[in-house]
């Protein structure tokens, strides 16, 4: 991974910073309940105000990077999630949950969208260096994959060894992470060229301050850029399959008569295949190109949401005690297998597309000078994407409800999803069609970033 200094260190933070979430919140649902106290609805509003605080602020955050640029915004995220952390070692009752909740939700979203805003800098110096258009090294946000991967792995080992000494063990820990990533980041992360804040002076020649960033189409023009709304609303398929893993397809196993130890079976095996090969897919992708690459990966994620309607068991089936599997399945050999190869369809699938999404954005914003929004496009489309498995989620329960009442088809409510995924296979590469190649920000501009670039899986 031969990057410049600056990409290895955002690389580095994104790593760690997954670490440091991944080592609390999986693990918070069980003190709240458990050593608090809190019922079940208190515990599941203060983990939907996390995910919503994280989700429906991206795109401010986002426009915070603009306006202040990438460094200051992650920091600031840096330091709001060390505050979420301290409310919450210091809470005791539903009100300092909820707030140490929202902090630590507010966080990633002001860190996340800076990150990859300042990466994709990064990504189109990388491939556009002395060795031509279209040889370089890999999308850096190829490795932003594998550096997430690798903390969401690491983070609940390091939680779950830590709660041996209790719940504020591994918040301790988390808020040691986080305060060294930051003191990193402070000493080792430049200021980019052409980042200053709104209202500072203009200056000019080699090695000075740039204007403030310019505004195309105001603060808010990505929503006003149709073709990029169209793109995200599309894209966020993607985040909507994915986020089955955690919803739907705990209840398939449940249906097929296997236990909730297989469902962390199937989540190391995402994990595995992702560190496996998410370097070959993604190499298979750049000689695709990002038009076939949208279209195979969202083909294979809808060859996946199809094998599971297919195999889907009857919502009324009752698991066969004696020989735990569901009727209409020969075995939980035969369950497990077929599991296993719907994650491994949706997890290649979802390894062509995020670095691909990812690296595609700065194409659609228009050239304005030497920043134009780029945080506000990176923002909307995280917002876009968990807005959509907000609305995904509540249309695949609703379509679950009415299967098992009205004893549909089994496979009923996986047709939206996959129609859906059919539809952006097919539509998102004409939707690229026309984009111009090379960075939005033009040549000379992208060239001082390139010297101090800037950082998906996206950090939580």
């Amino acid at each position: 991974m031969p990057y410049l200094p600056e990409t290895r260190i955002l690389l580095g933070t994104q790593l760690v910073f997954n670490v440091g979430f991944y080592a609390v919140i999986p693990f918070l649902a069980g003190a709240m309940g458990g050593d608090f106290g809190l019922d079940a609805a208190a515990v599941g509003l203060v983990l939907g105000a996390r995910t919503f605080s994280q989700q429906g602020m991206f795109l401010f955050g986002g426009l915070l990077a603009d306006r202040w640029g990438a460094r200051r915004a992650i920091l600031t995220g840096c330091l709001v999630r060390i505050a979420g952390y301290a409310t919450l070692a210091a809470a005791s009752d539903f009100t300092l949950f909820l707030l140490g909740a929202v902090l630590t939700g507010a966080g990633g979203a002001l860190f996340s969208p800076a990150l990859e805003s300042r990466l994709s800098h990064a990504d189109r110096a990388e491939h556009t260096d002395e060795r031509g258009p279209g040889k370089g090294r890999r999308s850096v946000f190829v490795w932003l994959a594998i550096t997430g991967e690798m903390g969401a792995l690491a983070g609940p080992l390091l939680g779950a060894a830590l709660l041996g000494w209790g719940f504020d063990a591994a918040l301790a820990a988390g808020i040691v992470v986080f305060v060294a990533v930051t003191v990193l980041l402070w000493f080792r992360l430049p200021v980019a060229p052409g980042a200053v804040s709104a209202g500072a002076p203009k200056t000019s020649g080699a090695g000075k301050q740039e204007a403030a960033p310019a505004h195309s189409n105001g603060a808010l023009g990505c929503l006003k850029n149709r073709r990029f709304v169209a793109f995200c609303l599309l894209a966020s398929t993607n985040m909507v399959a994915y986020n089955q893993m955690y919803f739907a397809f705990p209840l398939e196993l449940e249906r097929r008569g296997l236990d909730a130890s297989w469902l962390a079976m199937l989540f190391l095996l995402a994990s595995v295949l992702t560190l496996l090969l998410q370097l070959p897919v993604a190499a298979a992708g750049q000689r695709l190109g990002p038009g076939r690459t949208m279209s195979a990966g969202f083909l294979l994620v809808g060859a996946a949401l199809a094998a599971a309607a297919v195999t889907s068991v009857d919502a009324g089936s009752v698991p066969a005690e004696a020989s735990g599997s569901a009727p209409g399945v020969s075995s939980p050999v035969v369950s497990v297998a077929l599991m296993a190869g719907i994650v491994g369809a949706l997890i290649l699938g979802h390894m062509l597309l995020t670095p691909t999404i990812l690296s595609l954005i700065p194409r659609f914003i228009p050239a304005k000078g030497p920043a134009s929004g780029r945080g506000a496009y990176y923002g909307l489309s995280a917002t876009c994407g968990g807005v959509a498995v907000l609305a995904g989620n509540a249309v695949l329960g609703w379509l679950l409800d009415l299967t098992g009442r009205h004893h549909w088809w089994p496979g009923t409510p996986w047709l939206p999803m996959i129609g859906l995924a059919v539809l952006a296979a097919l539509t998102l590469p004409r939707l690229l069609q026309g984009l111009h190649r090379g960075t939005t920000q033009g040549s000379a501009a992208a060239a001082p970033e390139a010297t101090a670039p800037e950082a998906r899986a996206r950090p939580n």
